[in-house]
């Protein structure tokens, strides 16, 4: 695509989709043409505020579009996603990228043999704390993953899994890199109809073990993800943007200020912490930028189609397995 802004419609203005209409305005390569919602009154008023035109139908402003951006409802994406397909329409979906694997499944068979680009909104990809040391991930052994949040009945419409949970499933993938052999879980719904805490243990091939606790009738709020491997450990505060990095060596480090010896038995191993230096910046713009780049520049997504898919069928297990050990019902069903 030869051009140096790509014209671009929403789809869903809700909480985050207010957010998307913010970033895409501040975004260099991206022009917005016209906004869509279910709700007509929102959306009239955020298209004259705005300054957009109003589109007699869905179908004619994705006509328009170089790109659309999908933040609506879960349950809307597959629809709104085939009817992009099958125009022609580069996609950004939020995550999870549909309500199914059946539905997922069947948008990558319309998407094969299409030059299409398609990007899954799995933002925690260009938090900081995670840019700042996603290249020292080498054999990742142990994985510990919290992420609390207080209830908000705004994002009730999924289980704590499919809203919170896929932020570090998609996560520890990218870590891993390698299948999973198996999936342990429980969880329990409290304030909604599906789980609201849950606990899951992913066993991959090659021994690495994921350990992955969310909530979301928490009294406070954490994000974090703690990686173990054999010479490192490798720590994220999500929330606050801070990473650490602690080393393990059996020579000692030359002028480091954060580093002291202690005695393994076996011999002297040498400590040394590091706090690599998280780059502040706009995680949802960035996302934005890098999924318009794409475009401009015929280059990969950065959470390709078969990234969010493979998030969405880690996700679908463990709902499959809090199911099968739910106390809750004979035939164990929530």
């Amino acid at each position: 695509m030869h051009k140096e802004r790509i014209k671009v419609a929403l789809i869903g203005i809700g909480h985050l989709g207010k957010i998307h209409l913010k970033c895409i305005r501040l975004s260099p390569y991206c022009e917005l043409i016209g906004i869509w919602d279910i709700n007509k009154e929102i959306e009239a008023q955020l298209a004259t505020s705005e300054g957009l035109n109003v589109f007699s139908t869905l179908d004619d402003l994705i006509l328009h579009a170089d790109a659309v951006f999908i933040v609506s409802p879960t349950s809307t994406h597959y629809d709104i996603a085939r009817l992009c397909i099958e125009r022609d329409k580069h996609l950004f979906i939020e995550k999870p990228v549909t309500a199914t694997i059946e539905e997922a499944l069947l948008l990558k068979a319309l998407l094969k043999n299409k030059n299409l680009k398609i990007q899954i909104g799995h933002v925690e990809r260009f938090n900081p704390a995670y840019l700042a040391v996603k290249d020292h991930f080498t054999t990742p052994m142990f994985i510990e993953g919290h992420r609390l949040a207080e209830f908000n009945p705004r994002g009730t419409d999924v289980s704590v899994i499919m809203d919170l949970m896929i932020h570090d499933i998609d996560l520890v993938l990218s870590i891993v890199q390698k299948p999973i052999k198996e999936i342990r879980a429980s969880g329990i719904a409290v304030m909604s109809l599906t789980p609201d805490i849950c606990n899951a243990r992913l066993e991959f091939e090659g021994g690495a073990v994921a350990n992955l606790t969310a909530s979301r009738i928490s009294l406070k709020q954490m994000r974090k993800l703690r990686v173990f491997q054999p010479d490192a450990y490798i720590g994220m505060d999500l929330l606050k943007k801070e990473s650490q990095l602690v080393k393990i060596s059996n020579e000692a480090p030359i002028d480091h200020p954060f580093s002291w010896p202690i005695d393994a038995g076996d011999g002297t191993r040498h400590i040394q912490v590091e706090m690599p230096i998280a780059e502040p910046n706009n995680a949802i713009l960035e996302e934005i930028n890098s999924f318009a780049l794409s475009i401009l520049k015929d280059i990969p997504t950065a959470v390709n189609f078969d990234e969010g898919l493979n998030a969405l069928k880690v996700a679908d297990d463990i709902l499959k397995c809090i199911a099968l050990n739910s106390p809750q019902s004979p035939n164990g069903s929530l």
